[in-house]
């Protein structure tokens, strides 16, 4: 894990891999809350039989909106900024969903710095994600989290 403290450290890690999170199994319990929380109640989430039957997956898949949410608990895997008054997630830009992720699957962030600028005290930082699967080719997504930090003087 990478740990930073100020813009001035981050900065360094610009155009560099920063690292991958452990594996996050999500389960149909998980889904289910998901969809709890979101209304979201698409049967092709939620309804384990019907599934089975006819969804091309053979089994319930995550929301694709669920795998998204998973970046701030996976990015606190991989670099832990210190030093802060504030952290905002400030956007997702360029994503792209390339394969759902079906329940019980394990997936991992991957991410990059791809940018970093000072806004007279507000950092943007701009990070290359990718949701990987276990044991799979193509990733769940991948696009670009982009955070802004405000550090303590």
């Amino acid at each position: 894990m990478i740990t930073i403290n100020n813009f001035q450290e981050f900065e360094q890690y610009k155009g560099q891999d920063l690292g991958i999170s452990a594996y996050h199994k999500i389960t149909q319990d998980q889904i289910n809350k998901f969809a709890e929380a979101t209304l979201d109640y698409q049967w092709i989430h939620t309804d384990p039989e019907r599934a089975a039957l006819e969804s091309p997956f053979k089994a319930t898949i995550a929301h694709g909106y669920l795998t998204l949410s998973l970046i701030p608990y996976l990015w606190q895997q991989i670099v832990s900024i210190q030093n802060l008054k504030m952290e905002i997630n400030y956007g997702v830009e360029s994503l792209r969903f390339g394969q759902a992720v079906r329940v019980d699957g394990e997936v991992r962030l991957k991410a990059r710095l791809a940018d970093i600028v000072n806004l007279r005290g507000t950092v943007k930082a701009t990070v290359e994600v990718t949701l990987e699967i276990k044991d799979e080719k193509k990733p769940a997504f991948n696009g670009e989290a982009v955070f802004l930090y405000h550090f303590h003087s």
